[in-house]
């Protein structure tokens, strides 16, 4: 297959991580075809260690430096509606290719658009993405069929695996094998982290759907590649590593300090709003895990009054409020919320 790819990095304050992050794309054996790096209000230097990047690499690279800090979420929110809506453009009958007929997008044939997912402090190895393409038309020759959503392997800064990335076998695949031929540790997933994740841009052009901004950090990769993966293919791809260099090592449940806050207020979301990615069995397994995570995290937790406080004003949030609609939230870039706009439509007033 051919791929167009374009790497979307979100930014903020990690300047020495940024700038690691960045020559580790640029290392790739196989480059991707376009950069863009979102940075999200960073006060520290990391939007110049971007501009000076793009000023010098050889990818062309789109830096957008976002007036206010929209978390994770908006970060990649923005940079997906970007990659994708030169997709979403009508093209005249003289170019052979995308165009936008009946509402549905008909990707040009031959042609895959890809996205590579990652936060400024992921590190990828020089391999991680051809490793991901050589899994994507293993794929295809095995199912007949693009991956709407691969993931690499997350490594911690001693080479031990970074559990809180690794994500569960699926227990009852899509279409096609549970394994993948060619890539014996590879298996089919029901959800990835944004920690080096190869998403297909062709899908998200036809479904029209980008991650929640507002739930600003945690469970928007959760919430947006179970709606991805519910009707379409993703594996995880052990032979694609990156490091993931967070301060600690650590699984999902450790400690989270005052960010639990938003673990709660998001999965209660995501249960109210998002049921809808989930068959009967799994909305029960996730409730279960979900209490699991809790217990664990207040368990070993050296500060439980946070973890009581977040837990208080999380499950009222959750249940109290809804997330705006992305159309509704303003990026503070102009091009951003055009893109936006384009990829999920124009608010309502419903």
């Amino acid at each position: 297959m051919r791929y167009s790819v374009t790497a979307v990095v979100v930014s903020y304050n990690r300047e020495e991580l940024l700038a690691e992050c960045l020559a580790g794309i640029d290392r790739q054996t196989r480059q991707p075809d376009h950069l863009i790096v979102i940075d999200n209000a960073s006060t520290d230097g990391a939007l110049g260690v971007a501009r000076r990047f793009a000023a010098r690499t050889a990818i062309p690279t789109r830096v957008v430096a976002l007036p206010r800090n929209v978390g994770g979420a908006g970060g990649f929110t923005a940079g997906i509606a970007l990659a994708v809506e030169p997709l979403m453009q009508p093209l005249g009958p003289h170019i052979l290719g995308a165009g936008y007929r009946m509402g549905g997008y008909e990707p040009q044939p031959g042609l895959v658009h890809d996205m590579w997912l990652m936060d400024d402090d992921t590190v990828p190895l020089p391999n991680a993405l051809e490793e991901l393409l050589r899994a994507s038309d293993a794929c295809v020759a095995q199912n007949g069929r693009v991956p709407v959503a691969l993931g690499s392997k997350a490594i911690w800064t001693d080479g031990r695996e970074h559990l809180m990335n690794k994500p569960r076998p699926r227990t009852h695949p899509a279409e096609g094998g549970t394994k993948l031929r060619g890539f014996p540790s590879a298996y089919q997933t029901r959800s990835l982290s944004f920690v080096s994740c190869l998403l297909n841009a062709d899908t998200i052009a036809a479904m029209r759907r980008l991650p929640k901004t507002a739930y600003f950090l945690w469970n928007d990769d959760y919430e947006y590649t179970t709606a991805l993966l519910k009707r379409h293919i993703g594996y995880y791809v052990p032979a694609s590593e990156v490091v993931h260099k967070t301060k600690v090592f650590g699984s999902s449940d450790a400690d989270p300090g005052a960010r639990f806050y938003n673990e709660v207020r998001n999965k209660i979301w995501l249960w109210r709003g998002s049921r809808g990615n989930f068959t009967r069995t799994e909305r029960v397994l996730f409730l279960l895990k979900t209490v699991r995570r809790w217990a664990l995290t207040w368990l070993r937790s050296p500060d439980r009054t946070v973890i009581a406080d977040c837990l208080r004003r999380g499950w009222h949030d959750g249940w109290h409020t809804t997330p705006e609609r992305n159309t509704r939230i303003d990026f503070g870039d102009a091009a951003v919320n055009r893109a936006v706009r384009a990829c999920e439509g124009a608010p309502t007033d419903d």
